[in-house]
């Protein structure tokens, strides 16, 4: 058998001093997560965090930098995740939209009350990722390549 990762996407998105970050039911009760998901087959990472923040948070998301790539696994019995963590801007915001199946809430939040949280977050990469952003790290979206359906003779 042959050992993959779940590949996702995840956003830091911050405006003035507050993160987005997402409430959601998981199998753990009601926890905050940054919007994220699983990339879908045929999608490139770039439309797969753009339609994640949407579904999410009803915000358009445009992404400006990749914050990090993480692998990580909670205990050897657990699956694996590959997760592209992303930063940029969100603009549109639309009230109406229905959120995503088990989302509850979008909220902006500052740093500190997500501290406040840490014990209803979803994962760790969660509070990681928001100060691998404070820390100033930011890589270039051409870093990621997309051969999908490349036709090579």
């Amino acid at each position: 058998m042959v050992w993959k990762p779940n590949v996702t996407v995840a956003a830091v998105i911050e405006q003035d001093q507050r993160f987005l970050i997402v409430e959601e039911e998981t199998g753990n009760g009601l926890q905050y997560n940054q919007p994220a998901g699983h990339l879908e087959e045929g999608e490139d990472l770039i439309s797969a965090v753009k339609r994640e923040v949407l579904e999410e948070t009803a915000w358009q998301f445009e992404p400006e930098h990749i914050v990090s790539i993480q692998l990580w696994r909670k205990n050897p019995d657990s699956l694996s995740f590959l997760r592209v963590c992303f930063s940029g801007r969100c603009h549109s915001h639309n009230p109406t939209q229905q959120l995503d199946n088990g989302i509850i809430a979008a909220h902006w939040l500052t740093r500190d009350e997500i501290e406040n949280q840490r014990h209803r977050l979803r994962s760790p990469l969660v509070l990681i990722s928001i100060d691998d952003y404070l820390s100033g790290q930011r890589h270039s979206l051409s870093l990621l390549k997309s051969f999908i359906d490349l036709d090579h003779e």
